[in-house]
């Protein structure tokens, strides 16, 4: 026969009944984030681990449809608009904005039936032991999710070969926090480590509160970031740094004891399990979920690094190639600011793209088709029909290159001159200086 383990809360026999407004608080806190766990087509998928890699791509939009009826309703009947998902890799759309009013809606409604049919029971300890271990399972996954994604670098990768020579005015916020922080791998994975110990924390026994303070702290410089540089994962993220509020709420009184040099006593949050067997089974299953989480992330991340992190096919002409010499029917083109047709410098890196940069620095992606055996080059703009240039190209020696053929209708002779990358400061491997005499800070503001 199993021991029966006696809570904290009922070793007391003062054990009192919530009060009022403290039941009425679990009772929204737990329609509300419960909801939210279910129908925000995201923290669930963490769950399914591995299995995540055969997920139709069109997951996400099926998730939401369950819901998507009565959204659509609450978002034309209380603001007078349609709402649609679109596919834009976007986490603050107006359709998930509408979502979470409409579990605020159904929170607020059904707290009201709740209160009203439930009145006379005096707590839900029972109920909210076992609603703070599923969202702390779910904050979990999100931790581990998002903190594998920067331990292996994929999340903000280094900047691309296009970015170098892009325009520091031309980045959106988003594309220079990106670039920052992809800047610095090291940096990149030492976030993502913290994440990452938040998630398992959560998950291992005897942790859970180290967990849950770490990984508070986690979510409120995310959000922070997501808000000051307009990342579009506000709503998440938000969620995110709430889950980890209501799991700290039961703490608090500890927590403040500490704080004020007073004892800190057991631990207050409720446990669902009280047979002695059952809590080392508990312990046991989220370790083996942890596991099995992590190895969802790990692989999702290892694909990443190989299909388009630095582990990718790279271009076959790959750098960033400066014309040197531009030839158009038969007359050299000089290198001037006000000509809209010439090229200044002509960029592959991943297969099947190039950027093209005018004189007056705009990039142009264009779709590439080589032909290697016959040295054969096309390209092609971006939803255009017909051909934008097509070349036979040779390089004379590996830094040189020299593309012959058509272009908008004109016979060209393009040669290029290949940038030394590791000739820009931002590539250079500087290592750490912990001695510098002088600073440079006018080079390094520009002035």
């Amino acid at each position: 026969m199993d021991t029966v383990v006696v809570g904290a809360d009922e070793q007391q026999p003062a054990a009192r009944s919530w009060n009022p407004v403290g039941r009425i608080l679990f009772r929204f806190g737990f329609l509300y984030f419960g909801l939210f766990c279910v129908f925000y087509p995201q923290p669930l998928w963490a769950f399914l681990g591995p299995l995540a890699h055969w997920l139709p791509d069109d997951w996400f939009r099926t998730w939401l449809d369950m819901s998507t009826p009565l959204v659509k309703w609450v978002g034309h009947t209380f603001f007078g608009v349609d709402v649609v998902l679109h596919d834009s890799g976007s986490g603050d759309q107006r359709i998930l904005w509408m979502l979470v009013f409409t579990i605020l809606l159904v929170a607020v409604l059904g707290t009201v039936v709740w209160s009203v049919l439930d009145r006379a029971r005096p707590d839900y300890r029972r109920l909210s032991a076992w609603f703070l271990l599923f969202i702390r399972l779910c904050l979990a996954g999100q931790m581990l999710g998002y903190g594998f994604a920067k331990l292996i670098p994929n999340q903000m990768p280094q900047p691309a070969l296009s970015t170098l020579f892009t325009l520091y005015g031309d980045f959106a916020p988003m594309g220079v926090l990106w670039n920052q922080v992809g800047v610095s791998p090291v940096y990149e994975s030492l976030l993502g480590a913290a994440e990452v110990t938040g998630g398992l924390l959560l998950l291992l026994p005897r942790t859970q509160l180290a967990g849950v303070l770490l990984s508070l702290v986690s979510m409120a410089q995310v959000w922070i970031l997501n808000m000051t540089f307009d990342v579009p994962v506000k709503l998440l993220s938000f969620h995110l740094m709430l889950l980890c509020l209501v799991l700290l709420a039961p703490e608090l009184p500890r927590l403040t004891a500490v704080l004020t040099g007073r004892a800190a006593g057991p631990a207050a949050t409720p446990q669902p399990f009280r047979s002695r067997r059952a809590i080392r089974i508990a312990a046991a299953a989220q370790v083996l979920l942890a596991v099995w989480m992590s190895a969802g992330d790990l692989w999702q991340g290892w694909r990443g690094w190989h299909d388009y992190g630095p582990g990718s096919a790279k271009s076959e002409l790959y750098g960033v190639w400066s014309v040197a010499d531009f030839t158009r029917d038969g007359q050299s083109v000089p290198p001037l600011l006000t000509d809209e047709t010439r090229w200044r410098r002509l960029i592959f890196e991943v297969p099947k793209v190039a950027a093209v940069q005018g004189m007056d620095d705009e990039m142009t992606v264009v779709g590439t088709r080589f032909d290697t055996g016959a040295h054969r080059l096309v390209l092609r703009a971006p939803q255009a029909t017909t051909d934008l240039a097509e070349f036979t190209y040779e390089q004379p020696t590996s830094k040189r290159l020299v593309l012959t053929g058509r272009l908008n209708g004109h016979q060209v002779t393009i040669a290029f001159d290949q940038v030394d990358l590791d000739s820009l400061p931002i590539r250079q491997s500087r290592g750490l200086h912990l001695i510098q005499e002088n600073a440079n800070w006018g080079k390094i503001m520009d002035y």
